[in-house]
């Protein structure tokens, strides 16, 4: 008698199953893919002011710099969620690492503003590419009650790697200076790459869609505790069907009021976050407050957001992301104006603004990281590393206008107008998350 070939809904096999040691695995090594993104990504915040003393530059030479960074970022998520989409999640995350990893460790041989922001653009493009790629891996290894979590715990190592940036920034630019911090990031992040080709594997909802690697999804779904036979055929019931993954797609009449408030709330979060990022430690030195309190003020604006995004994440899994994000987002708008009152000068204590710095960071770093899980939950499988790179990408746009605007709001009017533009941006963000039509849904059960 001749077997009828088996069909196996992919979605459903997932999403009833459990969260089990090696798909956890996986998610780990995503989530240290995005640590060593968040650390290359914050080097040179961290390195202007050394750099600002060894070439004798005022602070604003550095911004068209820092937005060189921003605009390779913002055309490396459009580019790589697309090529995620198509070629698969795990390709575009290796390539992208790999990209960031030399043209960060390159960085260490500069000697001019001009070859610093062309190899910052470039690795632009690899920092850019890993995030919606990472995001679109963690939320497909997982069952969907579980993937809110999943994603924030990958994204929040954007925050967690700025941290190690800015606490090992702290010892080593004093004594072995800014050139060793860009080869020492370059480096590990190489090495990362070169686990992730042994250890990664492809989205099994990813594999779903092609028929030519069915085998090869019927071995990952063995390892994680799925066997299944070898000439099974695998279907995806739980998503929309989308022919091709396209940024056209994003903007069909289901999707384009969701896209629309996504970028918008992403634009002006990544405003504020890069606008911190960027110009924190500088501010902070300038103050008076000396290289070691500008590192701790921005390693508090980070470790806060780690701690933020994780609390933030558990909350949507139990009550829903409208509440919980539009909460987050009008918080930061109190946290951001409470810096705006405060007087920065070299007789400050700096405990307080340490401490202060941590709670605002906290708050909006945990709406930024989220977001990501809330642009995964909008998009299905077919469309959502373009759909989460497009919102990143557009995001980065605000990233961009940071570098300069941050600048401008120091030299116009110090930090009062620093904080008091970063407190605007989230009240954008509360208000474009409150127009989100698809927000995760608080669990029937």
């Amino acid at each position: 008698m001749t077997r009828v070939k088996e069909t196996l809904d992919i979605g459903r096999l997932l999403d009833d199953g459990g969260w089990g040691g090696r798909q956890k695995f996986f998610v780990f090594l995503t989530a240290l893919t995005i640590v060593f993104d968040g650390i290359d990504n914050q080097l040179l915040g961290v390195s202007v002011p050394a750099m600002m003393r060894d070439w004798a530059l005022p602070r604003s030479a550095f911004a068209p710099m820092l937005a060189a960074g921003m605009i390779g970022m913002m055309c490396g998520g459009a580019i790589a969620g697309i090529v995620g989409d198509r070629l698969g999640r795990r390709v575009a995350l290796i390539g992208s690492v790999l990209v960031f990893g030399v043209l960060t460790a390159a960085v260490a041989l500069v000697d001019s503003l001009w070859a610093l922001g062309t190899l910052r653009f470039l690795a632009g493009l690899g920092l850019g590419g890993a995030m919606p790629n990472a995001a679109a891996l963690a939320s497909e290894y997982v069952p969907c009650r579980h993937r809110p979590f999943a994603i924030t715990l990958t994204i929040v190592c954007v925050p967690l790697g700025g941290t190690l940036a800015a606490f090992v920034a702290g010892y080593v630019l004093p004594v072995l200076g800014w050139r060793t911090l860009f080869a020492a990031g370059g480096l590990l992040s190489l090495g990362v790459a070169a686990a992730l080709m042994t250890l990664l594997p492809e989205s099994p909802r990813f594999l779903a869609r092609h028929p030519q690697r069915w085998p090869e999804l019927a071995r990952i779904l063995e390892q994680i505790g799925h066997p299944v036979q070898s000439d099974t055929a695998f279907v995806d019931l739980t998503e929309k069907t989308i022919a091709k993954a396209s940024v056209r797609a994003l903007v069909t009449p289901d999707y384009r009021n969701d896209t629309a408030a996504l970028w918008s709330a992403m634009f002006c979060c990544m405003l504020a976050v890069y606008t911190a990022f960027n110009w924190i430690p500088s501010m902070l030195a300038g103050a008076g407050l000396g290289l070691s309190v500008a590192s701790n003020g921005l390693a508090a604006f980070n470790l806060g957001g780690v701690a933020g995004a994780i609390l933030g994440g558990l909350a949507i899994a139990r009550i829903g992301s409208r509440p919980i994000m539009i909460g987050l987002s009008a918080g930061a708008v109190f946290g951001a104006l409470a810096l705006a009152l405060q007087h920065f000068t070299a007789a400050s204590a700096p405990l307080p603004i340490v401490v202060l710095l941590g709670v605002t960071g906290a708050l909006i770093n945990a709406t930024q990281t989220t977001l990501y899980a809330l642009a995964a939950h909008v998009y299905p499988t077919a469309v959502r590393a373009t759909g989460v790179g497009s919102a990143v990408a557009f995001g980065r746009a605000g990233g961009v206008l940071s570098t300069y605007a941050g600048a401008w709001a120091l030299e116009a009017g110090g930090s009062l107008a620093f904080f008091t533009m970063m407190a605007a941006a989230m009240a954008v963000v509360s208000v474009s998350l409150g127009l989100v039509r698809r927000h995760v849904p608080r669990p029937t059960t």
